[in-house]
């Protein structure tokens, strides 16, 4: 395997054998079903197989939504991985034949980027959509690394919208009324994915009214589940007050090394506290993960074989699965419920 970085799209690659001279890529070269276990004796062979689930979408099917999901990624804490979940589970929604709208509420406009999309001033963007300055089609991006992946656009003018904001009338639900016209304007669109600044202020508030789920990425480190307990309590605020169908339907451990003991050590503590609303899918600490925004992609166009990239396409399959509200004994998710203040989190799921 190289040792820098390689671009890899899904028409060609140079890291998968079978491939290097430009033919399709056939997996029972390697004695096994495309989609089968791994039976390759090499990590390069077993990295070619995890590389052909993406290379080959079509092979992969998942349950599209009854209606339109939408999902906000939100945690105050930085550096716990929001935008790296958000464009790497949007990205593996879409290559298995979900249409997806990821929108960028993020003044830095890192999701903006690693989607590949222009995000520079003067673009349209969410920062004009929350102003009402213009309608939503016109900030809509197609990514160009996939004909389902949409996304709406940051630019660093939105680091004043929090100002703007505030004397503006319903200022905490410009975006829901945003999102409501972007299926008027003739998006059939099954998931919006809302990628949030690590702040509690008015954008992530429009991103919590706007969405009807909240999906907490949890990094395993020592201060995983600081600041979590704040969160939840704005949730619960937002839930009384402006948005009664809002819960938390999801939680992903990111940055998992398993060869600490206390990775395993948060990750217990973090499905203790959240019960099943915690993914069996666990993000693991990938160099290619990082490296991939650096050149406008989500992982699973960067290194489709990478871990990193099939561990995102297995928490956007479990994803997909669950129905929020469905009884334990079906193997799907309910909605986590918010605790009251005084209230610990640990005796709301019954410990």
């Amino acid at each position: 395997m190289s040792n820098g970085p390689t671009n890899v799209s899904r028409e060609t690659s140079s890291r998968v054998p079978g491939m290097l001279d430009g033919s399709p890529f056939d997996a029972e070269d390697f004695g096994r079903t495309p989609f089968g276990s791994i039976s390759a004796d090499t990590p390069i062979a077993a990295e070619a197989q995890r590389a052909s689930q993406v290379l080959h979408p079509a092979a992969m099917n998942i349950p599209r939504p009854r209606e339109q999901r939408i999902i906000t990624i939100a945690n105050q804490k930085g550096g716990v991985g929001k935008t790296t979940t958000a464009v790497n589970l949007a990205a593996a929604l879409a290559v298995q034949g979900m249409t997806v709208l990821v929108i960028d509420l993020d003044p830095q406009g890192n999701a903006s980027t690693a989607l590949g999309v222009e995000h520079h001033s003067g673009v349209p963007s969410s920062y004009e959509l929350l102003l009402g300055e213009i309608p939503v089609k016109d900030t809509i991006q197609q990514s160009p690394h996939n004909e389902r992946l949409l996304c709406i656009p940051a630019t660093i003018d939105l680091a004043g919208a929090e100002i703007e904001l505030v004397s503006m009338v319903a200022r905490e639900g410009r975006l829901k009324s945003s999102i409501e016209q972007a299926n008027l304007a003739g998006y059939d669109i099954d998931y919006v994915m809302i990628d949030c600044p690590p702040s509690l202020g008015l954008l992530t508030v429009n991103a919590l009214v706007a969405a009807k789920e909240v999906l907490i990425p949890i990094q395993c480190e020592y201060y995983a589940l600081e600041g979590v307990g704040q969160l939840l309590r704005n949730i619960g605020l937002v839930q009384s007050h402006l948005n009664p169908h809002l819960h938390v339907s999801t939680v992903i451990l990111t940055m998992y090394d398993g060869r600490t003991k206390l990775a395993d050590q948060v990750a217990e503590e973090v499905r203790g506290h959240f019960g099943d609303v915690v993914l069996k899918a666990v993000i693991p600490r990938s160099v290619k993960v990082s490296e991939a925004p650096g050149y406008g992609m989500t992982v699973l166009d960067y290194d489709p074989g990478s871990r990193g990239a099939m561990s995102y396409l297995d928490a956007g399959r479990e994803m997909a699965a669950r129905t929020v509200g469905a009884a334990p004994e079906t193997g799907l998710v309910a909605a986590v419920p918010i605790a009251t203040e005084g209230d610990e989190v640990n005796e709301e799921r019954g410990r």
